[in-house]
């Protein structure tokens, strides 16, 4: 008989693990936590996971707390003697930290994927990392899900494709919107950005054509939002006729609601990987809930998950 299916959540996620437990079809098994007055926290599972699979749902967006809480939940579920501990992290946080970029730095994606494994995890799904290399740092199996899977899907049923042209931000991500443009055989175009400090544009040109074209930009993190504006400003400067953008993780920090509100995008399309802080005409949100369910389910009964990569 197969071992039972726990799904449980961090309660930053919630919002989103309750969405992905009503598409797997049951509900979210029971947990506690308990405070502390000096701010401590202790999660515990009030049902037994003995020789179960364990689902455990957060992303690891700032604070540090969500993090700790998830590894708090891992270290418990080890300790219960759980057949196997799945973290899904929807978006896991501190992947910019991939490399080193300077002297004395640490690199923090590395340290992430290290903390994860000494809790007790024994498998990883995750969605559009910032750095493809990161699924390197784990020697435990790790599913690396595309936001594609959702945009192409929304931009086939939205947009004219026959006057699309797929662009990037910046040339790092320009492997990404290639993927875009070879799926919908479409063109391509890049801006090319020089920044002096962390969050800041200092210049920006445009390589490829878009005159007269209906411009998506595509990204895997939208921060304060500084780059993807002045990119579709610039697009525009160059003759595009409007443009569009599809990033899967809206930290949208500072004052990015502002900037997209004020900016000419048409529309942001992203995804509850992170819940948003605040209301925005311009941002149409796509659920990653569905997809995860699916993942999950197929991952217990031991079935491909390779339909659900575009990329």
């Amino acid at each position: 008989m197969p071992f039972n299916v726990k799904l449980f959540t961090g309660e930053a996620t919630s919002y989103l693990s309750e969405k992905i437990a009503e598409s797997y079809g049951q509900p979210l098994s029971n947990q506690t936590t308990l405070r502390f007055k000096d701010g401590e926290y202790e999660p515990c599972f009030e049902e037994s996971i003995r020789g179960d699979d364990v689902f455990i749902i957060q992303s690891t967006f700032p604070p540090g707390d969500n993090l700790l809480e998830l590894l708090l939940m891992i270290d418990a579920a080890k300790r219960a003697s759980a057949k196997r501990i799945v973290a899904v992290i929807p978006y896991f946080g501190w992947a910019r930290q991939d490399r080193k970029v300077k002297p004395r730095v640490p690199i923090g994606a590395k340290l992430m994927a290290d903390l994860l494994e000494a809790a007790g995890v024994t498998r990883v799904m995750t969605m559009d990392l910032h750095a493809d290399q990161i699924q390197g740092f784990f020697d435990v199996p790790v599913d690396h899900l595309f936001g594609s899977y959702l945009f192409l899907n929304h931009l086939k049923e939205s947009m004219d494709i026959d006057n699309l042209v797929m662009a990037t931000p910046d040339v790092g991500g320009t492997r990404r919107a290639n993927a875009y443009a070879k799926a919908l055989n479409v063109d391509l175009a890049i801006c090319y950005k020089q920044r002096k400090v962390a969050n800041q544009v200092a210049d920006m040109t445009v390589i490829g054509d878009v005159e007269g074209k209906d411009v998506v930009l595509v990204d895997d993190i939208i921060d304060t939002g500084g780059t993807l504006c002045k990119a579709a400003e610039m697009m525009l400067e160059h003759g595009a006729k409007t443009v569009r953008a599809c990033i899967t993780h809206p930290l949208l920090s500072g004052d990015a609601h502002k900037n997209i509100t004020n900016s000419r995008i048409t529309e942001l399309v992203t995804t509850d990987t992170i819940p948003l802080k605040q209301e925005n005409k311009k941002i149409t949100v796509l659920s990653v809930a569905p997809l995860f369910a699916d993942v999950i389910k197929k991952a217990h009964n031991y079935e491909s998950i390779s339909t659900k990569f575009i990329f």
